[in-house]
């Protein structure tokens, strides 16, 4: 008995240390994220033809949004889901909110911002221009003439810039009603000899993203090249010395820039001609670049290369409408992962469902229902061979009794009965098979999918992509804290905590006495590594068991 004892505790020990170390941890070692943005490091060295990293400012240094908006004339940026502007100095893409998406879930708060200007603590921006050295070119302090005040889906813009040499330099930007840029590059020759450039585009940011990678989840550096997405680098090993194979490629399509868990900043070059695509990093500032072939323009001609810059929300129609233009890959911004097959049908059916019921809650316990009546042919075979293990119970506790000092003739009795009884003792193990790559998917559906961002249920559930907020330690948020993220337990995990318990009991006891404690424990040690899940996801495992129990 203090044997099993014993093992009772040491897997209760080890599950809280599995679980609550993480958080234990992060109180104890920062990570080297929130100690970074200080200190300026010197740029790193870039091959000639290319820009540099842009050093990131001393702490002194750093302007305020308000002030860095305010310097120099602007283009304004107004579409159906941008809003910002783009900076004639420069000719930067430094300014963008997400109109769609608010910081929080109330309808007051401001809108995500994606884009801020250089020299701000967060700065975010895309530049395109040329590099040379037969020729001046235009560079980040080059204030450029504009055609117009406002870029629109309708209203492009121009902007030139002469280098006194006899070559002007053009960028027409256009946008679409979604988030796409399209800059076209062009390059008219007046002077008396050819001159030799090479087209590139960049995106710089300052600082990590807020959202954690994980090993399920990517966020940073990513992009499509040479047909296959790359979600191996993360923003440390763009400034570790000590990484010997470096970030570059050449490609034939796709496209490269910074993901967060729901935002996404690209490149997209050509998608016909080959282009060399590379990240970079200095100090706590990242770089993607892309650099197309060098073009000779003789005397009189006019150069042209056109750049697209996605810089908005993950959207999956959004995402898929891009792929089917042309844009290689463009859906894997979205890092579905190995079950990308059955989680993109999913999605489907769980978008047409949210907008039959105009509620992301009731969308999720249709998609549960539809699945468990896909299983039920399975799951029926479960539960038979569950009610044939319950009925022979009571033979299998005699054969126990009767050769308890004898293992093999145990076990040959037990087989004998299955055989007698027609009994399956594995026949309940594989709708649990089939189970494990379905919620994995749906986990990672409802984890990375922004159309479930802020997205009400019912009553005090606000946001199904976030945890529960009514946390059972602060009595709902009566008492002033916020219990740590393993151990707050809210009602839709006791609620998974019970009905798990419920569905326990409808299943024939282990005959084992350890075993039997073992699952006694089991619902209520998944009710805290629950927990902080997102609540749209405690709602599908909710949903399910209880369809299980009817």
């Amino acid at each position: 008995m203090e044997d099993r004892r014993n093992i009772v505790l040491a897997i209760l020990l080890s599950a809280l240390i599995l679980f609550g170390w993480p958080y234990v941890a992060g109180w104890i070692f920062p990570t080297p994220e929130a100690q970074s943005g200080d200190v300026a490091k010197p740029n790193v060295a870039a091959p000639a033809g290319n820009p540099d990293v842009v050093a990131p400012p001393s702490r002194a240094a750093v302007r305020s949004l308000d002030a860095a908006l305010g310097d120099g004339p602007r283009i304004r940026i107004a579409t159906p889901k941008l809003a910002g502007s783009l900076a004639l100095k420069g000719a930067r893409i430094d300014d963008l909110l997400l109109t769609r998406h608010r910081v929080g879930v109330d309808r007051d708060t401001p809108p995500v911002r994606l884009l801020s200007p250089a020299g701000t603590e967060r700065a975010y921006f895309s530049r395109f221009g040329w590099a040379s050295t037969d020729t001046p070119v235009p560079d980040e302090n080059t204030l450029w003439q504009a055609s117009g005040q406002r870029l629109t889906p309708e209203t492009p813009v121009t902007l030139s810039w002469d280098n006194g040499a006899g070559v002007t330099y053009q960028i027409v930007f256009a946008i679409d009603r979604d988030y796409l840029i399209t800059a076209t590059q062009r390059v008219t020759n007046r002077g008396p000899k050819p001159v030799r450039l090479t087209p590139y585009g960049l995106v710089t940011r300052t600082g990590m993203s807020a959202d954690h990678d994980s090993w399920n989840i990517h966020v940073g550096p990513v992009g499509v090249f040479g047909g296959s997405a790359d979600y191996d680098w993360d923003y440390t090993d763009l400034t570790d010395t000590s990484v010997t194979e470096k970030p570059e490629w050449t490609t034939t399509g796709g496209w490269l820039g910074f993901g967060d868990l729901y935002w996404l900043t690209a490149l997209v070059p050509d998608q016909t001609k080959p282009a060399n695509v590379r990240f970079r990093g200095a100090g706590n500032v990242y770089q993607a670049e892309m650099t197309g072939a060098q073009q000779a323009v003789a005397p009189g001609r006019v150069a042209t290369t056109s750049t697209r810059l996605f810089a908005g929300a993950k959207e999956v129609d959004v995402l898929d409408r891009y792929e089917e233009a042309g844009i290689v890959q463009m859906d894997l911004a979205i890092d579905w992962g190995w079950f990308i097959w059955i989680e993109k049908p999913f999605f489907w059916i769980l978008d047409h469902l949210f907008k039959l019921f105009k509620n992301f809650g009731l969308a999720i316990m249709g998609l549960t229902l539809i699945v468990r009546l896909a299983l039920f042919p399975i799951a029926q075979r479960q539960f038979q061979s569950m009610a044939q293990l319950r009925a022979v119970a009571p033979k299998m506790k005699a054969l126990q009794d009767r050769h308890k000092d004898d293992k093999p003739k145990l076990q040959q009795e037990m087989m004998q009965l299955y055989k007698d009884e027609k009994v399956n003792p594995l026949g309940g193990c594989l709708p649990i098979f089939l189970q494990i790559p379905i919620f994995f998917a749906l986990y990672k559906l409802l984890m990375l999918t922004i159309e479930m961002r802020h997205q009400p249920f019912a009553l005090w559930i606000r946001d199904l992509s976030a945890p529960d907020p009514a946390h059972i330690l602060n009595l709902f948020g009566l008492l002033p804290f916020t219990p740590p993220a393993f151990l707050g337990i809210g009602v839709l995990a006791v609620l998974l905590g019970l009905t798990m318990w419920a569905q326990q009991k409808l299943n024939p006891p282990p005959t084992d006495p350890v075993q039997a404690q073992v699952f006694a424990i089991m619902p209520w040690m998944l009710m805290f590594v629950m927990a902080p899940f997102a609540a749209g996801l405690l709602l599908y495992w909710i949903t399910n068991n209880i369809l299980s129990i009817a």
